[in-house]
């Protein structure tokens, strides 16, 4: 298989935000090392931490100029050293450095095959968004049937499968979303939906609860959202998982703990949780085959741009403009 010298990629040439990414043509094609693979990208995720990494937010991020975007799908073309699988032809979806290009490069061990039938668009979520929900909602969530999860940015990727997720687990779900796109999000299956920049927020989700407040909380906004989700938990029994920033920054001290929330707050970040307890991701890559299985996870549609498109695809996720995943096609 021929494999080009230089190709077509999206790079981020500082640390101003995503306007600054842009189109190079003679990007050199990266070569697989010892325990790698390289594949062809048909389709690279979308993701928020694209957009922390090209304001230079992402802790331990790139510097610019780098080949953006980390999230790819598509055929294996070459491997390095020591790879015995995945094969050459092999269609795949993982998690590397440079996936808004044409070629890009993955660990062999992380390489998830594509299920039969689906396309690289399709197969996105199941190495980014899903396990990160899954993670958020059960070994780190410890979510039980019969409990109440909020779940904030529910019409995101990563929300739309926390919500599908939670209702097959036997929990209410309370979700947050802008108004106009309540209606995609109660399609999933939420009990209740909130908008998402309403200031009354936890005074809502304790209405909604008896007083009692949310058993478990899923927070990706961060910012002022934040401090909804401690005071919208349940004393001393609430979980709030946090798993994500785009809101920006927030915080908590010690005293808020002991005198105000009185909860567990949980921090997840699924590319540790892969590195420091491989037992429990392969827990969840093995449950989340299960729920594909069965049809509780079916494939997803994502919304679609060219390569070139990138850069309106990022400004977009962050304005909140968008819904679901977002993939870019080489």
């Amino acid at each position: 298989m021929s494999i080009p010298a230089t190709m077509r990629a999206l790079q981020q040439t500082s640390s101003k935000g995503p306007q600054d990414t842009s189109l190079i043509t003679d990007a050199p094609v990266p070569r697989p090392g010892r325990g790698e693979v390289l594949i062809r990208v048909a389709a690279a995720g979308v993701n928020f931490a694209d957009i922390s990494r090209a304001y230079g937010t992402f802790l331990g991020g790139p510097r610019p100029p780098y080949l953006a975007g980390f999230e790819g799908a598509g055929e294996v073309v070459a491997v390095g050293e020591e790879v015995t699988v995945p094969r050459p032809g092999t269609h795949v979806a993982g998690v590397g450095y440079g996936a808004f290009a044409e070629y890009m490069i993955l660990p062999a061990t992380a390489a998830t095959p594509v299920p039969a039938g689906w396309t690289a668009e399709q197969a996105l979520g199941l190495v980014v968004n899903w396990p990160t929900a899954l993670a958020a909602l059960k070994p780190v969530g410890r979510l039980a049937a019969g409990e109440t999860v909020l779940v904030h940015a529910a019409a995101g990727a990563t929300g739309q499968a926390a919500v599908t997720m939670a209702r097959h687990y036997g929990a209410t779900v309370v979700a947050t979303a802008s108004p106009s796109k309540h209606e995609t999000v109660l399609a999933l299956g939420a009990d209740h939906v909130l908008d998402s920049l309403d200031g009354e927020l936890a005074a809502e989700v304790l209405r909604l609860t008896g007083g009692a407040g949310a058993d478990l909380v899923l927070e990706s906004a961060g910012g002022a959202t934040f401090g909804a989700s401690l005071a919208a938990a349940k004393p001393v029994t609430g979980r709030v998982v946090v798993y994500g920033v785009a809101g920006g920054q927030a915080s908590i001290t010690n005293w808020d703990l002991v005198y105000r929330h009185q909860v567990h707050v949980i921090g997840l970040n699924v590319g540790v949780l892969m590195q420091a307890a491989p037992g429990i991701f392969g827990e969840i890559v093995g449950e989340l085959s299960a729920l594909v299985a069965t049809g509780v996870l079916a494939p997803a549609q994502p919304t679609a741009y060219d390569l070139v498109e990138g850069p309106r695809a990022l400004a977009e996720l962050e304005s909140r403009a968008t819904i679901g995943k977002l993939a870019l096609l080489p």
